[in-house]
This record gives C-alpha cells, structure tokens and sequence, in this order.
C-alpha cells in the first residue's frame, strides 16, 4: 500500500502541466525558473490549482483572464481549511498578482539533442511488427527485430514493468537516466563541426554553386534529374501538404512555389529574414552541407560525444544512427584484416599493376586507380592501404570470396543491406557513421568490438536502480590480426592519406586512422583513434548530387579529417578530460608486424600526392 504522500507525489510527478512539464519539477521550471525547493507559497498554490485543469487555469495561456488568479485563491481558501495557512495570510496572499517566468522546454535546444532524440526513440520503441514496416524495409525490420532481442536498452520502456505491472513511460515516471554522454567533449565536437562547415566548406561549395548560377547540384546531373529532385522536395513540404488540404489543385501549388514571398532562412549565423520564392528556399536548404560526428571510448563502448547533424532544430535528420551512405576507403582495413587473419603480413608484396578480374556472371571487373606512382613495382601490403590504393585492394579482394567478406563486415557491425560483390572492397557498401565507429574499436582492442553504450544506469522516481547497463563486446579478428592492423592503420597518419593530422593539426599523440572519399565528392569520411577514443565524421550534401567538383575540397582528408583533428586537439588540450599524449597504444611487447614476412622490404614511407593526379573521379580511392 502507499501512504497519502506517496500517491500525492506519484501524482504530481506524471502531471501534465503544459508546454512539455511533466512533473513538478520541470513545472517548477518552466512556470517560474526555480526548483519545487525555491518555490513561494503562491507559486506553489497555482502550479496546484492548474492540476485541476492544466489548460484553463494556465497563467501564460489565459494571460487576460482572471480565471488562474481565482483558482489560486481558491488553494489559499483549501490550505486555511487544512491549517497550513490563516485567514490573514491567505487574504493577504489573494492581494497578490500572478508573477511568472516562462521558461519553455525546447527538446531541440540544449546538450546533445540528436542524442537525446535517438535515446528516447530506442527506450520507447515497441517489438517490431511485420505489418508495421513498408514490403521494401525487410532489411530494417529484420535489424530492428535483432535489435529488439539482443539490446537490452531498445525498447526499455516496453521490455520492463513497474511494480503495478504497467509499462514504463520516460515522460511521466520520474526517470533519472544516466547517459555516457561528456557534456565537455560534446561541446567540443559541436564547435568543430561548426568551425569547420561553417568557416571552410560552406563557403567553398556555395562559390562553386555561385559559378553554376544558383545550383546546388554537380553539373555531372541531367536537367530532368534536377527537376526530379526539387519536384520530390515540394512534395514533401510542410508548405504542400497545407495547400493540398486546402483544396489547392497542383497546378496552383506549384503556381505558389514561384512567387516570391518573405521568409526566414537558416545560416551558420543565424536565422535571416529574406524575400525568395519556395522553389529557391529549397534550391538553397539543398546546397547546405550535412554532417555526423560521434566519438565513444573502445574499451567500454561509452558514447562521449554524438553530433547527429549541423542544427537539430532545423535539420532533425540523424547522421550518426540514421543516415547510410557508401563508405568509400574507410571500408578497406576490414578487408585488409581478413588478409591478415588469413596470414599475410604488412610487408608481404603485390605487383602494382592494373588487372581485370573474370566475375561469376562472365563479366569482367577493372578497377581504377589515383595512384599513378610505382606503377609495374613490387608494393607492399603496408603501402597499399597507406596510400589508399584501388589495384592493391582489388587484389587482396581477389584472394577472397565476396561472402566471406560481406560476413565479415557484418561482424564488424554493418547491419544495412550488403550486396556480395568484388566492388565491396572499394566502399560500396552503405553504414551509419555510429557502426563505423563501432567497428573500428576492433582495431583498439585485440579485435573485440564493442557496441555503442549510450546509458548506465536507470533510476526510478525514489533512487531505486531499476536497470544498469554494460558493454556488448564481439571477437572479429585474432589479436594477431588486429594488432597488424593497428600498425598500418598509424603508418596511414604517420606518412600516409591522412598526414594532414600531423602536418596542419600538430597533433603528436598515438594516432591511427583512415580517409574516405565515394563517387564524384558525394560523400567524404574520416575515422580516427588513440589509444582511448575512437571518433568518426562524415560529410556530404543531402542528396548525392550536391558535392564538391574538385577533391581539393571533397575528398575526406580535406572535408571530413579537420572535424576529428579540431575535436581531439581541443579534448587533448583539455588537462580536465585526462587524455595523456604520450599514452601509447596497448600491444605485446616485442611486436613485430612482418615477424612471418621471410625478409622482405621495409614500409616505404608515404611520399605525398601530387595535386596534378588527382582527378574528380576518386573511383573509391581515398
């Protein structure tokens, strides 16, 4: 049984009082800015009587009516009955003005709000249904349903029961849920993604849509495939959907979307008024770039910091969790791993040569390559993925079957759809910038993977523990493995693709990681590690054909790299958050990568690539 106090509390803690307060607490706040501790005598008297009714006794909704005061005074009235009050001081209390300050709670403000927003949609998720998901998302049901078995925090509020039997709500239930995001080093991601978009790649691609007249799209797009686009765009408008309930034929809609009318209009430096037509309000909302950041410590899985977009509150579309886009080059060290699972060393050698490889269909592959040095030369394993290099990747794939790969990537946690092809090896396959991240903890720990930790632990309204949480951990690779990985995997910072770090960021801590770049600019990668953080960018426009034309900007040593050097420069500097430069990474003493080589020549050491030979095709190369 409860006693009166607890059923009260209980009460009043799952009371809806408006304006997203939930509870006394966020009531007290958002009514007058204070905890239910500082509250007066008369704050507390209204916040009462509004449980009455939250709408028509509600101060900031009927401002002009006397209603709110009434009902105040009739508390006053109830608590001289019960003898907390006397008749004095409630006459003297009912003289008194409703004084509020409003302060309304935004979910899309505040620390982290993409995280936010990702954690309540897996702790409130419902088991997957079948008759739920579109004929076409098989793939994502099928996740979701993995997700919902063998995740413990998806569908959390569903999965488990109060002791009255009744699910639980994170609204409403008084739930203290203790993340794992630094609210330090989520600052930090946040500013380099800002400094770097806002100060260096936006400008350099609205130049290049300046040069094509006011485009966002590559000029690589046909016409009709640009109308396609901007027709599928006002389709999906706010603006649309009002007109066609309105009655409005199409004809007339579209008729609207080319007048000019004012606006607001998002920037990195704030909302501006403007006057433009709708059409061109999209042309420009597409040629702003996207981008996704997260970072989580290997060894626990803690997510330390998660960056989902560039502005929650006008793009709520997550990079991080949501968006799949092809992987490029970042994919390569999983298929080099499999090489040294199967016993080859860093230093093994490869003809660097352009092949053609005979497909089951009768067809033939040829990859491309950017990599104009050494051609005709015997290159090392090292050198292949130090330098991104397509015929040396082909080859390794080669050495393999396309299913065995693809079963390895899924151990390395890529949970979208994958087609077992040779091209795999180059990046085809698409991945959220959170299972990249994962899966290069497997580089950092002696080839365990670790799952994403985004919760520790779960309280209930009375500091119960109701729930605690620990890292999910799978073994992908033999130590062996993992530790000639980690190696060629500092060689590709240390002299190779992603040199940048050392060179224009000055960082001089242990460093591994590797540049990616897809098809035509669209989409530039970098992932990163030390020996206590692995982090991943990705950057890119909204849709495939807004990219950059040239890699002097597009590639992902230029576009996506500077976001992690920004962010593990300021983390380092911090003395507070502890990270250590001169820490080294975890591997046996007396290690050496080629030990089984039998001799062979030392790895070469990245001599840079001449601008001339980089071309806009990347064909997967970097």
């Amino acid at each position: 049984f409860y006693t009166k106090e607890e059923i009260l509390a209980m009460y009043l803690n799952q009371f809806d009082f408006l304006y997203n307060a939930v509870g006394i607490k966020s009531a007290a706040f958002t009514y007058f800015g204070k905890t239910p501790a500082e509250l007066n005598v008369q704050e507390a008297a209204m916040l009462i009587g509004m449980c009455k009714n939250p709408s028509i006794f509600n101060p900031i909704l009927r401002s002009n009516s006397p209603l709110p005061l009434e009902r105040r005074n009739t508390v006053f009235q109830q608590m001289v009955k019960a003898g907390y009050l006397t008749e004095a001081e409630a006459d003297s209390l009912s003289l008194l003005p409703i004084r509020t300050s409003f302060h309304k709670t935004d979910h899309k403000q505040g620390v982290a709000p993409y995280f936010r927003e990702h954690l309540r949609k897996i702790m409130m998720a419902d088991k997957p249904d079948r008759s739920d998901y579109a004929s076409w998302q098989y793939a994502k049901y099928r996740d979701d349903s993995i997700q919902w078995e063998k995740n413990p925090l998806y569908g959390w509020c569903n999965k488990n029961r109060k002791p009255d039997g009744s699910h639980y709500n994170i609204y409403t239930d008084g739930l203290k849920i203790y993340t794992t995001i630094n609210p330090v080093m989520q600052r930090y991601a946040e500013e380099a993604m800002q400094e770097h978009l806002a100060g260096t790649l936006q400008p350099a691609i609205n130049r290049e849509r300046i040069a094509r007249g006011g485009d966002p799209f590559s000029s690589s797009i046909s016409a009709e495939q640009r109308k396609s686009i901007l027709h599928r765009a006002m389709r999906q408008s706010e603006r649309w959907r009002v007109s066609k309930e309105d009655g409005l034929t199409e004809d007339q809609i579209l008729s609207q979307f080319h007048r000019k009318t004012k606006m607001q209009i998002w920037s990195w430096q704030g909302m501006r008024d403007t006057v433009m037509t709708p059409l061109d309000s999209i042309r420009y909302v597409k040629g702003i770039l996207r981008s996704g950041f997260v970072a989580m410590n290997p060894h626990n899985g803690y997510v330390l910091a998660y960056v989902g977009g560039i502005n929650f509150s006008q793009f709520q579309y997550d990079m991080v969790s949501d968006g799949r886009r092809q992987t490029g080059s970042i994919i390569k060290p999983y298929l080099y791993s499999l090489s040294m699972v199967d016993g080859a060393s860093p230093c093994d050698q490869i003809l660097h040569v352009q092949r053609s490889y005979k497909l089951d269909n009768g067809q033939y592959w040829t990859p491309r390559n950017t990599n104009h040095r050494r051609i005709g030369e015997m290159v090392s394993i090292q050198w292949g993925l130090q330098n991104s290099d397509n015929w040396v990747t082909a080859e390794l794939m080669s050495r393999t079957s396309p299913i065995t790969f693809k079963r390895l990537l899924e151990s390395f946690g890529l949970r979208g759809p994958i087609e077992a092809t040779m091209a795999m090896s180059l990046g085809t396959p698409e991945a959220t910038v959170g299972e990249m991240v994962s899966g290069y903890t497997t580089f950092v720990n002696d080839g365990v993977r670790v799952d994403p930790v985004l919760v520790t632990q779960i309280e209930d309204m009375h500091g119960n523990i109701v729930a605690t949480f620990t890292p999910q951990m799978t073994e992908v690779l033999t130590a062996d493995a993992a530790n000639k990985m980690l190696y060629m995997l500092q060689n590709v910072i240390n002299g190779g693709t992603g040199g940048r770090l050392r060179s224009s960021f000055g960082l001089q801590m242990p460093l591994g990681g590797k540049t990616g770049t897809t098809q035509n600019n669209s989409d530039a990668w970098f992932m990163g590690f030390t020996p206590d953080l692995v982090a991943g960018c990705w950057v890119g426009g909204e849709e495939r054909s807004v990219r950059f034309n040239s890699m002097a900007f597009g590639q992902g040593a230029a576009a996506a790299l500077p976001i992690f050097g920004k962010f593990i420069k300021k983390v380092y500097s911090d003395r507070n958050l502890g990270y250590l430069v001169n820490i080294p990474f975890r591997m046996p003493e007396g290690f050496s990568p080629c030990a089984d080589a039998g001799g062979g020549e030392a790895v070469e050491v990245f001599e840079g690539i001449p601008s001339d030979s980089l071309g806009s095709n990347s064909d997967y190369s970097f």
